[in-house]
């Protein structure tokens, strides 16, 4: 609720707006039961000028209260906006700082549904209590004392009247509650089966899973459907109930009215106002209630929002660190890693040296520990054990930003981002030139097909690069990845969608020009890492061979086995 507090704190004068015109929507119902029961009184006696005073008086109250309404509807809406807004923004900064692990721990789906879902019941909650938390309380209180005083025979319909709504109330919205978890914890289902189906169609509608895949949507969706029809039901029971109540209190307070009536004619003007005050309460009481269900759905939201504000980032940085990484010298010490929930380490007692613009090939099995390596180079991942080091300054002290810049991360999954190919490249170095531009995309392979583009470096790039093939969009990458002209460039993979002809202009495209880089290759085939000044044979998480490309054929059984396996005397 903290997190809540502090955001609506933000808007003060905002906040003192609608309070000030609560309190006028208050005074305004408060104060009518009164003057129509005057209105009611003088008509009786015949005093017409009297009528239309008071009913101008009562006019004009209404009209203060009506505009105060819509005042404050304006302001409420204002300051929900703001505070939603605020909340989205924090909770969207607040996760660009998570490493790999934080993201895997909650979900891309999970943490879509918080940033819109979540917020929007949120942004619900403070309007509501911009508009009914002050005004139904004061409301309540109000009309309770005001309808003992009216009518004080009849104080036991008022206590027997509010506790009927009150049992009805909570009985209701106490079944409805425990419905409100299952429908976002649903909707973070269905929002992940959608999520990975739009991703992944292609795959969908190469294996004919479309109908097995919209089985799975449809039980999740079913699972939706039960918990909102579940609550609509209790919603339905629960307008005729307070319908009933109401009746029966009207009925009640008329009959037991008309003996008072008849010994004062004035307990005729009485009953309207009583029975006003009487609406007023149970209204006050309902609404109350409406406020308690939605509340518990809101804090629902509002745990999950802040569960993520919690959260600390498994990989901080001392942003005021004065260590500057002038070398892409690179160092392994003793280095294992541990992916939280595995039984045994992806990296265990890693050690090696990487010389200032010298190309390092990474190789292994599947699983042995590669992209893990990779990762760690552009400290995604600390290690649990050991310590890395780059231009001799440990990655825990580096600054964030001189880090960025010093070492760029290209992975096989090419992720381009909606916009323009000059944009997604800039990525990179956000102040490169045009000429910058075009070096880059030399080197990748990729100016030749963006030189075909009818825009060039400004054509469009659609969401997740959808109008450019698997090889583009590598290409791409690995451009955004060289424009800055890092001290080490790590490919993981990242050229895997390439044929060998391009990948061989690539491999010697950055042998020419970034000479003053230290490159890591990590790669399944033999053929991309055989030129390396240094190879590292990973197997099983182990470092178990280093040496050139004739070395390891000789000395390492394990980088032979890949070799023949791939009939590597082939390619080479």
């Amino acid at each position: 609720m903290s997190l809540l507090i502090n955001k609506i704190k933000e808007q003060k004068s905002s906040l003192l707006g609608s309070l000030l015109m609560t309190f006028f929507i208050v005074m305004s119902q408060l104060w009518q039961p009164k003057l129509l029961q005057k209105v009611l009184t003088e008509v009786m006696k015949d005093d017409k000028d009297k009528v239309i005073q008071v009913g101008i008086t009562l006019l004009v109250v209404a009209g203060i209260g009506l505009l105060a309404g819509v005042v404050n509807t304006v302001i409420s809406a204002r300051i929900a906006r703001e505070v939603s807004a605020g909340l989205r923004e924090d909770t969207f900064k607040k996760i660009q700082t998570f490493s790999f692990s934080n993201i895997e721990q909650f979900s891309a789906g999970n943490l879509v549904v918080r940033l819109t879902n979540d917020v929007t019941q949120v942004q619900n909650l403070v309007m509501m209590i911009m508009q009914s938390l002050i005004r139904i309380p004061i409301l309540f209180i109000g009309s309770f004392i005001l309808a003992m005083f009216t009518i004080p025979q009849l104080w036991w319909v008022i206590i027997v009247l509010v506790v009927l709504v009150f049992v009805v109330v909570m009985g209701l919205f106490g079944l409805m509650g425990k419905h409100f978890s299952m429908i976002q914890k649903s909707l973070d289902k269905v929002n992940g089966i959608a999520k990975e189906n739009l991703a992944g169609m292609r795959v969908v509608k190469s294996f004919v899973q479309a109908d097995n895949e919209t089985k799975r949507f449809e039980e999740v969706s079913d699972k939706l459907t039960q918990h909102t029809i579940a609550v609509g039901r209790l919603f339905s029971i629960m307008i005729p109930t307070f319908t009933l109540i109401s009746s029966i209190a009207i009925i009640g307070t008329i009959f037991l009215s008309a003996d008072l009536a008849a010994k004062d004619i004035e307990v005729v003007g009485a009953v309207a106002s009583f029975m006003n005050y009487l609406m007023q309460i149970m209204m006050s009481i309902i609404i109350g209630g409406m406020m308690m269900m939605m509340a518990s759905r809101a804090f629902v939201s509002l745990s999950r929002l802040k569960e993520i504000m919690d959260t600390e980032p498994d990989v901080t940085y001392n942003e005021e660190s004065t260590e500057i990484i002038e070398s892409g010298d690179v160092e392994f010490a003793n280095v294992s890693f541990e992916y939280a929930g595995d039984e045994r380490p992806s990296l265990e007692h890693i050690s090696f040296s990487a010389k200032h613009g010298s190309v390092v090939g990474v190789v292994g099995a599947t699983g042995s520990g590669k992209s893990t390596l990779a990762q760690m180079i552009a400290r995604m991942y600390d290690p649990t054990e050991g310590d890395i080091t780059i231009g001799g300054v440990n990655l825990k002290d580096a600054n964030k930003i001189d880090l960025r810049d010093s070492v760029a991360l290209v992975l096989q999954k090419a992720i381009l981002f909606s916009g323009t190919i000059a944009e997604n490249l800039r990525h990179g170095k956000k102040d490169a030139s045009t000429t910058e531009l075009e070096e880059a995309s030399k080197i990748a392979q990729a100016k030749e097909f963006i030189d075909r583009q009818a825009e060039g470096y400004t054509s469009p790039v659609e969401e997740r690069g959808a109008n450019f093939s698997g090889g583009q969009k590598q290409r791409l990458s690995i451009s955004r990845g060289v424009i800055g002209e890092p001290k080490v460039l790590v490919l993981d993979d990242s050229t895997s969608a390439l044929d060998a002809r391009s990948e061989k202009l690539v491999r010697e495209a950055l042998a020419q020009q970034l000479t003053n880089t230290t490159t890591f290759i990590i790669a399944q085939k033999i053929s991309s890492v055989v030129h390396a000044d240094n190879i590292l044979v990973l197997d099983d998480g182990k470092l178990v061979a280093t040496g050139t490309h004739s070395e390891l054929l000789i000395t390492s059984p394990v980088y032979r086995e890949i070799y023949d396996t791939q009939k590597g005397k082939e390619v080479v």
